[in-house]
């Protein structure tokens, strides 16, 4: 190796020695939100090449877990789902932990705008939607426009890092990650079936079982792994969405003492949940021929518009207007360095919801063409969104 080589390689190690944590996260949600990008746009070119049904039946088709002589059977996709995203949901879980031991949400004054912000985010988008759709089939979708997608916003607002103040990165990150818990919190209240209380007892005793051994001071991963999936299998027969197991899991797992599994488990699951886990969701949820889709019939039904107008407009007002009102109300305050121009332009990038909001539509819909229109406003307000954040925010640091 070259001495101007080797003088390279020591430079790049003690370049990503020197990187904060936060600061590779950062990089990987960008390039996690690349891989997102690319494998929807592959499913979206596979889907339009050879029709939707055979990756539809490719998709539906049964998987069973054999457990002796008892078999656990769900689809392909219900696998996706249900399971890995459980996976997806104990990460949600763990990043708001460390927020809020240690993070942006550990301080209430500092907690307050993106807590703030994410509620408006939540509630005006809701309003949208129902006022379009109140009284008709498509009302139950209401949450669909609810969520943001953490790694596709955060991933377009770094393109954009060096141009705009560190602190609104932090900013939308807490944001999104809030969004994110009353995600699921809706999920639970909202989009479960018929319960049924003996498996609801069992989860209790599980959660308490892994409380008592994070009280005890145990850290070995291997019986928080053992209590998760009887978790699963319990919230699951329980008839709350079984990716609850994974939020309730994280809560469990020791945060505060020293060596710290939570932030270990964080660390070996993102790259999985960022460069696995979500890409495969979308290629097994994203997928609709767009040759076939009828987009003046699209873009004009109640459904399809509820989602681009909750998405595209009521996260960015929902976003805008909680923010002013708590700041003029001496609740909260700008993140330093961050202006209001800075602000506005990441209140549009809420609006990009891609896989919560898919998430929500696949259990809201089982009709495929309530699914379709869901799935086009999706598609459009997360692109509209997009386009309006990275414009606003590219001319907000010219204007300086």
């Amino acid at each position: 190796m070259r001495t101007e080589d080797r003088t390279r390689s020591l430079f790049e190690w003690l370049f990503e020695l020197a990187l904060t944590p936060f600061e590779r996260f950062l990089r990987r949600t960008t390039a996690g939100g690349i891989v997102l990008v690319a494998a929807t746009a592959l499913t979206l070119a596979l889907t339009s090449a050879i029709g939707e049904a055979p990756l539809e039946a490719f998709w539906r088709r049964p998987v069973a877990l054999l457990l002796g002589e008892s078999a656990f059977s769900l689809s392909l996709r219900d696998w996706v789902n249900d399971g890995l995203m459980a996976v997806f949901f104990l990460l949600v879980g763990l990043e708001l932990k460390r927020e809020m031991i240690a993070g942006e949400l550990s301080s209430p004054r500092d907690a307050a705008l993106p807590v703030g912000a994410a509620l408006g985010g939540m509630l005006v988008p809701a309003l949208f939607f129902t006022a379009l759709n109140a009284g008709t089939p498509w009302a139950r979708g209401w949450g669909i426009p609810m969520a943001t997608d953490i790694a596709f916003a955060v991933g377009i607002l770094v393109l954009l890092a060096w141009r705009i103040p560190r602190n609104l990165i932090v900013f939308l990150t807490a944001l999104a990650i809030a969004d994110d818990l009353g995600a699921v919190l809706v999920i639970a209240v909202c989009y479960s079936g018929e319960l049924n209380y003996a498996a609801g007892g069992a989860a209790l005793a599980i959660c308490a079982a892994l409380a008592a051994i994070n009280l005890g001071g145990i850290r070995h991963p291997l019986p928080y792994i053992v209590l998760g999936a009887a978790l699963w299998v319990a919230v699951h027969a329980f008839g709350v969405h079984a990716t609850i197991a994974g939020i309730l899991l994280a809560l469990a797992i020791p945060a505060r003492h020293k060596p710290c599994p939570a932030e270990r488990w964080e660390h070996a699951l993102t790259p999985w949940v960022t460069f696995a886990i979500v890409p495969v969701f979308a290629i097994a949820n994203a997928g609709i021929d767009l040759g076939d889709v009828r987009w003046g019939e699209a873009l004009s039904h109640p459904l399809t518009l509820g989602v681009v107008l909750g998405l595209a407009l009521g996260k960015f007002a929902g976003i805008a207007l909680f923010s002013f009102a708590m700041v003029q109300l001496g609740l909260a305050r700008l993140p330093a360095g961050v202006q209001w121009r800075h602000l506005l332009g990441a209140a549009w990038l809420g609006g990009i919801g891609f896989t919560m909001a898919l998430f929500i539509g696949q259990l809201a819909f089982e009709d495929a063409a309530a699914l379709e229109h869901a799935k086009v406003g999706i598609l459009a307000a997360s692109a509209i969104s997009a386009a309006i954040g990275l414009a606003w925010l590219y001319m907000a640091a010219i204007k300086r």
